[in-house]
């Protein structure tokens, strides 16, 4: 099954480095989008929901998994 994963990001952040580690580790293609611009970033937690407030978000077939915690376990219950 392939899924398709997309990190949202920022600059010089270690969870988000963490994060997609972690893919790669697990040889897992993604997309990353990075958000440096503050404005931009404010919109797109808007986006989220309003527990949003940090980076990455990753998002699993177009569903929202959170961040490095949630990746980690997203991948824990489809067995990567």
């Amino acid at each position: 099954m392939q899924l398709k994963i997309v990190v949202y990001s920022k600059s010089a952040c270690p969870q988000c480095e963490s994060a997609k580690m972690l893919l790669k580790s697990r040889s897992m293609d993604f997309e990353e989008i990075r958000i440096d611009d503050e404005a931009e970033r404010m919109a797109f937690y808007e986006k989220c929901g309003p527990s949003v407030r940090q980076m990455p978000q990753i998002f699993i077939n177009d569903q929202r998994v959170g961040g490095l915690s949630g990746l980690q376990a997203a991948l824990a219950q489809i067995g990567r």
